[in-house]
């Protein structure tokens, strides 16, 4: 059984900046597809940004230019640096997994984070 474990979430001021990571752990599989997805109250799930075993990246335009998502080198875990954050940003962040590489823009991952609450205070 996959498990993935999100730390580094907590309160920050508008402008502020976070790191996120996830650990991935108990997958036979390689992981070939890695991402961050966010909830906030009252709105869909929305794809943040994901990166694949073939290092293509991919940004929702509301996180372009502010956010990066990296991978340590042969290690299942990867980051989220968050920097020039909004109160937009506020929502719960979830890490995300599959052995498989899913198409850009894709959050039809297998496996999940049990998610971090990023706020983000004005």
């Amino acid at each position: 059984q996959v498990q993935l474990v999100e730390s580094g979430g907590g309160l920050v001021q508008a402008g502020g900046s976070l790191r996120l990571s996830c650990a991935a752990s108990g997958s036979e599989f390689s992981i070939n597809s890695m991402g961050w997805c966010r909830q906030a109250p009252g709105r869909q799930r929305e794809l943040v940004a994901s990166l694949t075993s073939g290092r293509t990246t991919y940004y929702a335009d509301s996180v372009k230019g502010r956010f990066t998502i990296s991978r340590d080198n042969g290690q299942n875990t990867w980051y989220l640096q968050m920097n020039s954050l909004k109160p937009d940003d506020t929502a719960v962040y979830y890490c995300a997994a599959d052995k498989w590489i899913l198409r850009a823009g894709s959050d039809e991952y297998d496996w999940w984070g049990q998610g971090t609450q990023v706020t983000v205070s004005s």
